[in-house]
């Protein structure tokens, strides 16, 4: 079974935000939270996935979901890429 870590970001009062979790459903686990049916967090906001990497064992991906919801230098970086590539299509 494969299982995902993936970052959503939304934009709020002028900030962008994200967050981070894993699920086995990708898809499924975005509609939960833009239906605000996922985390409590995440409830009333659009939220697009921005980052996703696909891990084979559960507990792999557990580590590594904690390892993004920690380094706020690289949810930066995620996030500030993810805009740059939008900005330059739409330019």
């Amino acid at each position: 079974m494969s299982y995902f870590v993936y970052m959503i970001m939304t934009k709020r009062n002028g900030i962008y935000i994200s967050y981070v979790g894993y699920t086995k459903d990708l898809l499924k686990r975005l509609v939960k939270h833009n239906n605000s049916k996922g985390a409590k967090f995440t409830k009333g906001s659009v939220w697009k996935i921005i980052y996703f990497k696909k891990y084979q064992k559960k507990n792999i991906a557990i580590k590594e979901e904690y390892k993004l919801k920690k380094n706020y230098k690289l949810r930066k970086i995620i996030k500030l890429d993810y805009l740059n590539k939008w900005q330059k299509m739409f330019s």
